[in-house]
């Protein structure tokens, strides 16, 4: 009987890259749910950011956060990653001025490529792909003049050659803004949902996750500082690698455990950034995962692991950002989001 080859090296490195879970990524499975394919998110830390402005990538990270200048934008974002890996999505927001409420739609997709199937002499088989994809429709709505709340609904599918799996998945998320203040506070609750069907007939989970973060704007300086925390549902997020090199303690024989305190524990789940924008044209922004770079980074040469930053640009119509996220000095990411609203690709065409 015909076996697959699966490549599992290059499934398992994604994984551990991608979204530099450790001990959670073995506990849940879609895993696409985490990747922060937006350009923004992931130059600002990799997790939603409370900013309420006119970027409907944000929106689609945490619904509460769509509102009606995003009505009519299309957004597409591509993220080359590691190993011919390819990662990207097309949204679309559409505001409803009778019910007051935005309305956003978008298909995310992870392709992992082409395998060679072979039997069990590997003998070659042909060929099979493998590849996930989440489709997803959301909804936010303002209560008041300082807060909103929002829901996404997702269907996620999972493919490797003939098998499949399925879930479903919704986020609910609420967001305070006092302007006068420069404050915003955003809460979400990510990924609550089912398993449908997979590939193992386990009893496996989503990648459930409760997020909070929050931004202060300066009144008379170009900068928005923000913080985000992420996996708040679970405390200590330190786990134990069986790969790592113990040392041995040469009068005891025993291994010397490396004790994490609780100040690391907590700043595993902190991750600052900062925005700064020159012009409504132009900005930098910056973050920093504390937990991404102890996981991941080289002990001999850290390089900049766990650092992202990035780039936006308006031209002309089009609104474009890039990011850069180092995991370690063998893997990082490079995304690229464009974004336009179709009425002011109008508006420029009557002006001409």
């Amino acid at each position: 009987m015909a076996i697959i080859k699966r490549a599992p090296l290059v499934l398992c490195a994604f994984l551990a890259v991608a979204v530099a879970r450790a001990q959670l990524g073995g506990s849940a499975v879609f895993r696409i749910l985490d990747i922060p394919s937006s350009a923004r998110v992931s130059s600002l830390g990799g997790s939603p950011v409370a900013v309420y402005d006119n970027d409907l990538n944000l929106g689609l990270f945490n619904p509460a956060l769509l509102n009606g200048s995003m009505s009519k934008q299309l957004a597409l974002s591509y993220l080359p990653y590691v190993d011919g890996i390819m990662i990207g999505y097309a949204a679309y927001g559409q505001h409803l001025d009778s019910a007051k409420i935005t309305l956003s739609g978008s298909v995310q997709y992870v392709d992992y490529g082409t395998f060679t199937r072979r039997d069990e002499t590997g003998l070659d088989q042909g060929e099979f792909k493998a590849g996930e994809y989440v489709v997803q429709v959301g909804a936010g709505r303002a209560i008041d003049s300082v807060f909103s709340v929002g829901a996404n609904v997702k269907f996620i599918t999972s493919h490797l050659d003939t098998y499949n799996a399925t879930g479903w998945a919704a986020d609910v998320g609420g967001v305070y803004v006092k302007k006068a203040l420069g404050l915003t506070v955003a809460a979400t609750l990510r990924n609550i949902g089912m398993v449908a069907s997979n590939y193992t007939g386990t009893k496996e989970k989503l990648p459930f996750q409760v997020q909070l973060a929050a931004t202060y704007k300066f009144r008379h300086a170009p900068f928005r500082l923000g913080l985000s925390v992420d996996n708040l549902q679970q405390w200590d997020l330190t786990y134990d690698d069986p790969n790592i090199n113990r040392q041995i303690d040469p009068m005891t024989g025993a291994a010397i455990v490396k004790k994490v305190t609780t100040a690391q524990k907590a700043m595993m789940h902190v991750k600052p950034n900062v925005e700064v924008q020159f012009s409504p044209n132009f900005m930098l922004r910056f973050g920093y995962d504390y937990r991404r770079r102890q996981e991941l980074a080289m002990e001999a040469k850290p390089g900049l692991s766990g650092i992202s930053m990035g780039i936006g640009l308006r031209v002309s119509k089009i609104h474009v950002s890039y990011s850069y996220a180092q995991f370690n000095p063998a893997g990082a990411s490079n995304t690229i989001t464009l974004a336009m609203r179709f009425s002011e690709l109008h508006k420029a065409r009557t002006v001409e």
